[in-house]
């Protein structure tokens, strides 16, 4: 399926479950590990594993095989390996303080949300 597919259905699934501060970065050019890499947040442990949960069981019914998950066991942050796409979810505190958006080029950013309904 293509890329932009698979950046939609996550989108759509952060969006739902009123992710906040989603940030899609365009990596293609700069990584060889995605194409793309989606930054967001929740609000506490159960809603960063209630995210992350979504995004998985939607790419599993969507085809998506060999999706890999980190990070469940403490939920501050989880990683999706949606292979052309990377997914991280932090708690607000853990994103603020490994700033891994920063860790990118600002041009990278495709889409910016910073609350959801803006």
């Amino acid at each position: 399926m293509p890329k932009k597919k698979l950046i939609t259905i996550i989108r759509d699934c952060l969006e739902e479950m009123k992710a906040q501060n989603i940030v899609i970065l365009d990596i293609k050019d700069k990584s060889s590990i995605a194409d793309y890499m989606v930054v967001s947040s929740g609000t506490s442990t159960r809603h960063v594993s209630s995210i992350a949960d979504k995004i998985q069981r939607k790419l599993k019914s969507s085809s998506y095989k060999n999706v890999k998950v980190e990070g469940l066991q403490n939920c501050d942050w989880v990683l999706i390996d949606a292979l052309d796409v990377i997914v991280n979810i932090f708690k607000p505190e853990v994103r603020e303080f490994y700033m891994i958006e920063k860790i990118w080029s600002e041009s990278l950013i495709v889409e910016n949300k910073k609350s959801l309904g803006t």
